[in-house]
């Protein structure tokens, strides 16, 4: 059962989120966050919980090489997928441009 605080802080990062989709820049799937990282433009990464392990840790050393912010995200790549309103999968998502949503600053 989850908790009340953490469904909220979930609900506050979908809306985060799906503010991030409508008026910034994000960049969807593994391969291309790689890249987005590697030329240093990405912002803000975010990985699901079901994310492979292997996957994981080699996304969190690629934004620690690149100074970058880490974020877990709750829910399974299913909602990661649902909340940037796709109607499929996403294990990373990779944040270049917020636009006017407060996702960089309010998940520090």
């Amino acid at each position: 059962m989850v908790s009340k605080k953490a469904k909220k802080q979930q609900d506050s990062m979908n809306s985060r989120l799906k503010l991030v989709m409508k008026s910034g820049k994000a960049i969807l799937g593994y391969k291309h966050s790689l890249k987005c990282l590697r030329k240093g433009k990405a912002k803000m990464i975010l990985i699901s919980s079901n994310c492979p392990h292997l996957r994981k840790s080699e996304v969190e050393y690629m934004a620690m090489l690149a100074k970058t912010q880490v974020h877990h995200y709750t829910g399974d790549n299913t909602a990661l997928g649902t909340a940037c309103g796709k109607f499929y999968n996403c294990s990373v998502l990779s944040i270049v441009d917020a636009g006017d949503s407060d996702i960089l600053t309010a998940t520090k």
